[in-house]
């Protein structure tokens, strides 16, 4: 089905760099509005994060700088955090085919399914004329003759090509580029050696971003650094097949020094104090653990380095500003848009080892798509003149907020954190207000609320052990509203594990 498109006030002809869930949904939303759109996508697929591949980067840090680049940081046995009746864009519901053997009926399915549900996207709307595969962005910078309009130069297999566009919306992710721990006694060795990274401790170091599969480090003692999703789920994954794992958390106390419920050989430490030559590492509480592998479950960097704005766009410490409202740059709106910024991390209240391992889980606890699609609502009407943003100098008023965060101590790379539990929420309905759309469904928000205290109550079962049927059945009540793929599975879901 190809939707109606809104009767255009302004048509312009944007360029969308990526085709992840981001792009994918702000190619449909631009086109709604009656704009020409070309999604540039460097790989021959669609889905961004979500399309795995079993290959890694050669630099198991990821710190050469001239390394083949792996856009993908998925690990074979991942799942969903959000359910995926709350996870899916709200007028194209996720919902698994009943009669596909080969589909993922789980409520927290693996992202193979989360790829597939992209794929139906595509089909259905018809996004994949849009797209250019196997075209990476090279530069993008507003156009001489013109500052309004932007030159996007990009590149297949050796072809350049320099086009003018009237507008660029920014879909890249940010989960390729990683971050990396400070480690007192390891130094980066910046020959970028295949092989090397490290000059004092002789052990393998590893970014998540290259982890795939447990048997990488089978019989191994690993040092996990990172409490967050992917440090946590990473130690459980590795725990059946290593010796040790022993994670490091900087949001815990120095003293700590706890075996987690359920392994026998899974530890939770304070930060790591340094390590030596000798292969030991030694945890602030005094531990010294002889370790094989230390491996950076440290998060990901924004990273555009096709994007040149003459200093209007910068990103310092993991903070890319100004931004007005996450998405727009005041100086040079709205020609220049960004997507999926915003990101959420859910405080550690309590130390207590039995629920330290769900409250972990709760970081990076946001619903994407429905967000990407909101975002996209607004920028796609605010290029058409459907919708008007207020002045530069009242966007501005970003920099205010900038002041608040650095008076409260508050580091530049949580300026993106959406702070608070239901602060996506408020955010989210922002958007659909300023486009005159629907609010975000109760069901989606309790849903997500649910979920949030299963993972802290039954860390270990939340994913296929739940109390929340009735707000499925609301789901499902709404998602008969809409033309969708799913007729068969709208009839048959079970609502039971």
């Amino acid at each position: 089905m190809v939707p109606a498109v809104n009767p255009p006030t302004t048509s312009n002809h944007v360029a969308v760099i990526g085709a992840g869930a981001a792009g994918l949904v702000a190619a449909r939303e631009l086109r709604r509005e009656g704009h020409s759109v070309v999604v540039f996508e460097r790989g021959n697929h669609i889905g961004g994060v979500w399309a795995y591949t079993p290959n890694v980067e050669p630099d198991p840090l990821s710190i050469d700088p001239t390394r083949p680049v792996i856009h993908s940081s998925l690990y074979s046995s991942l799942r969903t955090i959000i359910p995926q009746e709350c996870m899916g864009f709200t007028d194209f519901p996720f919902s698994t085919r009943l009669e596909n053997g080969s589909r993922d009926p789980r409520r927290h399915p693996g992202h193979s399914e989360v790829l597939a549900y992209l794929r139906d996207f595509v089909r259905e709307f018809k996004i994949e004329e849009m797209i250019r595969f196997e075209t990476e962005v090279v530069r993008v910078e507003q156009a001489g003759e013109n500052p309004k309009k932007w030159r996007v130069k990009s590149r297949n297999f050796g072809d350049i090509s320099d086009e003018i566009y009237d507008a660029v919306v920014v879909c890249n992710g940010h989960y390729t580029e990683p971050r990396h721990a400070l480690i007192p006694g390891n130094k980066i060795n910046h020959s970028f050696s295949i092989g090397l990274g490290i000059d004092t401790w002789p052990g393998k170091q590893i970014h998540s971003h290259n982890y795939r599969v447990p048997e990488q480090v089978k019989d191994q003692v690993v040092v996990v650094i990172g409490s967050s999703v992917s440090g946590v789920d990473i130690s459980r994954d590795i725990a059946n097949v290593t010796k040790e794992v022993h994670i490091s958390s900087r949001s815990t106390k120095p003293e700590t020094y706890e075996k987690l419920p359920g392994y026998d050989n899974l530890w939770l430490h304070s930060n790591i104090e340094t390590v030596r030559e000798d292969g030991s590492v030694v945890f602030k509480n005094g531990k010294t653990v002889y370790a094989d592998t230390i491996m950076h479950c440290t998060g990901y960097k924004y990273y555009f380095p096709f994007l040149d704005t003459k200093g209007e766009v910068t990103v310092e410490d993991n903070r890319v500003g100004p931004l007005y409202k996450h998405v727009f740059p005041p100086a040079l709106s709205p020609g220049l848009s960004f997507i999926g910024l915003p990101w959420q991390n859910m405080k550690l209240q309590t130390l207590d080892v039995n629920e330290l391992i769900g409250q972990c889980f709760g970081y990076l606890l946001v619903i994407p798509f429905p967000m990407f699609e909101l975002q996209s609502k607004w920028v796609a009407a605010v290029l058409a003149g459907r919708v008007s943003l207020p002045s530069q100098e009242e966007m501005e008023d970003t920099k205010m907020f900038y002041l608040k965060l650095e008076a409260s101590c508050i580091p530049k790379r949580y300026t993106h954190l959406m702070a608070e539990l239901d602060s996506q929420f408020v955010y989210n309905n922002w958007l659909a207000d300023q486009c005159d759309y629907p609010r975000i469904e109760k069901w989606r928000e309790q849903m997500f609320y649910k979920v949030f205290k299963r993972i802290q109550s039954q860390a270990s079962t939340y994913k296929d052990d739940w109390d929340d049927d009735h707000l499925i059945a609301e789901a499902y009540e709404d998602f008969v509203k809409f033309p969708s793929n799913y007729p068969s599975s709208l009839i048959e879901r079970e609502y039971t594990s």
